[in-house]
């Protein structure tokens, strides 16, 4: 299952592809992780508290619902276990997810300068 994780995000994020074992070492840190053979979500909870690490939907299976559909899944997880609130940041130039987290009723909070190579980071909350 590792494997075909770190071929689906080399897909989705082929400049920065995650291997095997960062998945490996991601779910060893405590995150949860959904996927199917066109998407995925990386995420994790402290208490109260919610965070989306990744997201990533097959170019090929983009606009078709599996998007909104992992962070569906992963906030519902979340809420059944205590989650009020859930952060992400996301990539200022990535206008197709900061829509879809706008329409799912994440709300702009802050911004990183220069956080992804030099493009600002939008940080975004959420309270569920």
């Amino acid at each position: 299952m590792l494997n075909q994780l770190a071929n689906l995000h080399k897909q989705c994020f082929p400049d920065k592809p995650w291997s095997e074992t960062d998945f490996a070492d991601l779910k060893k840190s405590g995150c949860e992780i959904i996927a199917s053979q066109n998407g995925f979500i990386v995420y994790r909870s402290v208490i109260d508290t919610g965070e989306i690490i990744s997201i990533g939907v097959a170019p090929n299976a983009r606009c078709n619902g599996i998007g909104a559909a992992m962070l569906g899944l992963a906030e519902h997880d979340m809420s059944k276990n205590g989650v009020h609130n859930i952060f992400l940041e996301v990539n200022a130039k990535n206008t197709p997810a900061i829509a879809l987290y706008r329409s799912a009723g994440y709300n702009q909070i802050g911004i990183r300068p220069k956080y992804y190579d030099g493009v600002d980071a939008i940080l975004m909350e959420k309270r569920i």
